[in-house]
């Protein structure tokens, strides 16, 4: 594994008419690790990636994978890369056999070693018994396993996955979060675009959150906690109407401005001393005669950062099923 960075974008700009789809994006990821691009749907990972798998140029700004100009060489990125999208990329009225043949076959890969990987992918993704049926009888995960092992047929170095876990069952998600696990202790480096803040906080081992085509913040999982430090308290009221009383009864006790949820009826208190604070709202709150509809205590979550540095909860950011660690739903 050599010392350059597995990708490098430095103030990269994309503009569709009024759009700014990318509006100056520096990110550098080292390799053999998650890097997660965190942001609400629109705010720009999916164009990023576009760029950095050769599929779309900037407006400005330069773009390297493993060190080789992505807009000046992109056949020689091509040779290194692999791409999952948000939707999975495969012929539905061929077999799940045929369809990673015919990815083999673009890579000018010799029959037999696309005899080989096809059998160790198809293994390797729970999808052995199912090779020869076409896929338009697949579930909805099994597409989502499929469109993967497709991209690992040329062994690539980078993986660019867009999304990969969206609108899948619990179990499925967890099944794939075990694949890239394994991936990266094998050597390979992967970008990981996702909407969802629990999925980042267990994969990535460092985060950018994007958001209108701006990078808004980056670090460690817990490093971005960190920004918020201390607890915090988080209450939900009746209705809208309290939501001014409630502020003014907090203010005092919040080391950081409340947070409001879109609705208006959640306010998110940042705390220092949590379960002194605590105890204070739920006086100041008495005083106030307002009786929230629930109150709770706890450490900061990469969804705290995100509204913290957002100001607002926002509605796209989506909340993933909690996957449990059980028997889950067949995929």
């Amino acid at each position: 594994m050599s010392d350059q960075p597995a990708f490098e974008v430095k103030n990269v700009a994309k503009y569709y008419g009024d759009v700014h789809a990318l509006d100056g994006v520096t990110l550098k990821a080292e390799q053999g690790k998650i890097f997660g691009l965190l942001g609400p749907n629109g705010a720009g990972k999916t164009t990023l990636v576009r760029m950095l798998s050769t599929l779309s140029e900037p407006d400005r700004g330069s773009v390297r994978v493993l060190g080789i100009d992505a807009i000046a060489h992109p056949n020689e990125v091509r040779n290194v890369i692999g791409l999952a999208g948000q939707f999975a990329a495969v012929d539905e009225y061929l077999t799940g056999q045929e369809n990673i043949n015919m990815v083999g076959k673009l890579y000018h890969l010799p029959s037999r070693v696309i005899k080989q990987r096809s059998k160790e992918l198809l293994e390797r993704l729970d999808l052995a018994k199912a090779a020869n049926r076409v896929v338009h009888t697949y579930s909805g995960g099994m597409r989502r396993r499929l469109d993967l092992g497709a991209s690992l047929v040329g062994r690539p170095k980078i993986l660019f996955l867009d999304e990969p876990t969206t609108g899948l069952d619990p179990r499925t998600r967890l099944d794939l979060w075990k694949i890239m696990r394994e991936l990266v202790a094998e050597g390979t480096s992967i970008l990981l675009t996702t909407q969802y803040l629990e999925e980042a906080d267990e994969l990535a081992d460092m985060i950018a959150v994007i958001d209108r085509g701006k990078v808004i913040a980056q670090g460690t999982s817990n490093h971005l906690k960190a920004m918020l430090g201390g607890d915090v308290v988080e209450f939900e009221l009746h209705k809208i109407g309290q939501q001014e009383e409630a502020l003014k009864a907090v203010g005092s006790i919040a080391k950081k401005k409340p947070i409001v949820s879109e609705d208006g009826l959640t306010i998110t208190v940042p705390v220092n001393d949590g379960s002194k604070s605590l105890m204070a709202i739920v006086r100041e709150l008495d005083r106030a005669k307002i009786e929230p509809v629930a109150l709770a205590l706890h450490r900061p979550s990469l969804d705290d950062v995100f509204l913290t540095i957002t100001g607002t909860k926002a509605s796209a950011v989506a909340k993933a099923p909690k996957p449990k660690r059980g028997r889950g739903a067949p995929s």
